[in-house]
């Protein structure tokens, strides 16, 4: 029974970060903490990395931090909720940095109906170079409209 509510908990804590990655970008990303996330929406370096990363560092500190109290104090649950974050983390670097980014020179010729409505939906939110007036939405669920044929 344990094994079932393991999955649970890790499915749920992963489609609640798509909440918290929608949530923190519109409202600390384009709020207080606009000056880290700036340099996302106009390059003003240099460098491959971006100030903007340090939100990863956030989310990987908070799941390595779960995965101590899994691990010394014998919580079961938080490893389902660290994988669940984790897990998350992985899939928005790879949707976000590596295929519409391209970080990494990888997924550049994927043309299908999803591949087209991620990179739509995202060029859209990136018109904007200012801190407002940027439509926000999650990263792996993408509203409909932009799915186009």
């Amino acid at each position: 029974m344990q094994t079932i509510y393991w999955i649970l908990l890790f499915l749920g804590v992963f489609s609640t970060m798509e909440f918290m990655a929608w949530f923190t970008h519109k409202y600390v990303m384009h709020g207080f903490l606009w000056s880290l996330h700036k340099d996302h929406h106009h390059k003003d370096h240099d460098n491959w990395f971006e100030r903007n990363d340090a939100f990863f560092i956030f989310y990987a500190i908070v799941s390595m931090s779960c995965f101590y109290l899994w691990s010394y104090e014998m919580l079961w649950y938080c490893l389902p909720i660290g994988l669940g974050i984790m897990a998350y983390g992985l899939a928005y670097f790879i949707v976000h940095d590596i295929f519409i980014h391209q970080r990494f020179k990888m997924f550049r010729k994927a043309s299908n109906w999803y591949a087209k409505g991620v990179r739509r939906a995202h060029k859209i939110h990136h018109k904007s170079l200012g801190k407002g007036d940027s439509e926000n939405f999650g990263m792996l669920f993408v509203p409909f409209k932009y799915f186009k044929k």
